[in-house]
Formats: structure tokens, C-alpha cells, sequence
């Protein structure tokens, strides 16, 4: 699962893009019991979701023309500029090119092959998330497209990213690891055909104690309930849920470690 000793490719920050960030943060305040830390009006309303003072995603407003409110999750690269070349020569592309954040580090918002959005991030002063796999906090990621295979392929011309497949219910799911270390224990998510109705997207996981509860409580806060709770053999139960906004995240509570 997701640590937060990032090497290239790994996973290393997620943010949502929301029309209403007050509302977002009450939203996840209530749900994950987040708090939230404005960095101020030349942050432009961006700002920190925290527990216990550590950084475990971030919000800001929409700043692209059309976009819609989703998470975005941030794959670490030694270099913004020369992987958005590679993205681009690979048949990705470029949303918005390679720009410094402040002294925080450096980004750029891509779009891979399949239709799925994502952002690179050079760390400078920000490293990445200063908590992953623990309650209430990024576990996995899962991408969702209609040729897994193929989108891999870029991927790995990014990242160098390897991959397993595992027979599922109807389905060949692929577990995702970067290109350093024991290929199980380097592993930090997934990737799927896309269901009809949804679009093409990268969905963060979060860790929970009790999907069934925090599906409530999505609800109860003006959220939606995109897949009911359900257990998947050794992997533990998962719910898909929206939040006010519309923007769709899942969690899972883990099944007890053999």
C-alpha cells in the first residue's frame, strides 16, 4: 500500500477541484474529520485537508475552463518538464504546461491516452502527503479506462511503472507498482475497464474502519452513494461515493492481513 517514502511514479498528492471549497471542506470535515488550512488569498483558496496536523490531500477552486469537480491524483517525477514531453510524445496531453507552485515544487496537468486527468509533481519545499494508509487517509488509486493495457503502456514509457494482472468477478483487474523494489511491495493501485456511464478517471481509496458507516454519512451530508458497500474477496469492502459536487472518490475498509 501507499507510503509516503515517494520515488518516481509513486502516488504523492491528490487534491480536489471543487466550485465551492468552504463547502468541500465541511463536506469532508463531516465525513473524513478532516480539518482544513487555508494558505491564503495568494494561494488563490487552495488549502490543506490535515488529521492531526498532517497533510493528507488539499482542495482548491476550478481553474479550468469546463472542468468539473474531481479529484486529481499527482504522480511524483524528477523532472515536470521532461515528463510532460514524454506525455505528449506518447500520446497524452498537455492541460497546462510545467509551472512552478510558489516554492512548494514544480507541476504540470496532463490527460493520458484513455481520457484519464492526472498532474505530475517535482517536489521542492512540499514533498508530497505527509499521511497515506492509515483511517481516513489515501490507501490506493484506480485508474479507469476502456483499454487498461494500452494506458499502462504510456504509463510505463512515464514512470516505468510494472504491472500484474489478477482474475476478478467478470473483469482482469491490473495491480499497479513503480519501477523500484519488490514488485508486491511497491504496489499502489489499480487499473480497470471503465463502466458504462462513468468517464475515463483516476479514483483515490480511501482507508476506513467502516465503509457502511462513512457511506451513510456521505449521504446524510448531501453526498451520493454511487456502489453500496459490498465485500470483495481478500481485498476487504468498498463503497464508491460522491461528494455534494459530484466528485467521486471510493473506500475500503481493508480485509485482516493472512
Amino acid at each position: 500500500m501507499l507510503g509516503t517514502q515517494f520515488t518516481t511514479g509513486s502516488p504523492s498528492w491528490i487534491d480536489l477541484g471543487s466550485p465551492d471549497t468552504k463547502a468541500a471542506a465541511a463536506f469532508y470535515g463531516s465525513v473524513f474529520g478532516w480539518d482544513f488550512q487555508s494558505l491564503g488569498p495568494e494561494a488563490g483558496g487552495y488549502g490543506f485537508f490535515q488529521q492531526d496536523g498532517r497533510t493528507v490531500g488539499a482542495v482548491g477552486p476550478l481553474t479550468e475552463e469546463g472542468a468539473q469537480s474531481a479529484w486529481t491524483v499527482y504522480f511524483q517525477t524528477p523532472d515536470a518538464d521532461n515528463t510532460q514531453q514524454a506525455a505528449e510524445a506518447a500520446g497524452g496531453t498537455v492541460r497546462s504546461p510545467a509551472f512552478d507552485v510558489m516554492d512548494a515544487g514544480r507541476m504540470a496537468n496532463l490527460t493520458d491516452p484513455g481520457g484519464a486527468r492526472f498532474a505530475v509533481w517535482q517536489p521542492a519545499a512540499v514533498r508530497g502527503l505527509e499521511r497515506t494508509s492509515e483511517t481516513n487517509t489515501l490507501l490506493w488509486v484506480e485508474l479507469h479506462v476502456a483499454d487498461p493495457e494500452a494506458v499502462l503502456g504510456f504509463y510505463q514509457q512515464l514512470f516505468g511503472w510494472r504491472w500484474s494482472e489478477m482474475k476478478a468477478p467478470g473483469m482482469t483487474y491490473r495491480v499497479i507498482s513503480t519501477a523500484e523494489g519488490d514488485q508486491q511491495d511497491a504496489s499502489f493501485g489499480g487499473a480497470a475497464e471503465v463502466q458504462e456511464g462513468m468517464q475515463p478517471s483516476w479514483v483515490p481509496y480511501f482507508a476506513v474502519e467502516d465503509a457502511d458507516a462513512i457511506a451513510r454519512s456521505t449521504q446524510g451530508n448531501g453526498g451520493s452513494v454511487l456502489m453500496p458497500a459490498a465485500d470483495v474477496p481478500d481485498v476487504g469492502r468498498i463503497a464508491w461515493l460522491a461528494d455534494p459536487a459530484g466528485a467521486v472518490f471510493a473506500v475500503l475498509k481493508p480485509a485482516p492481513m493472512p
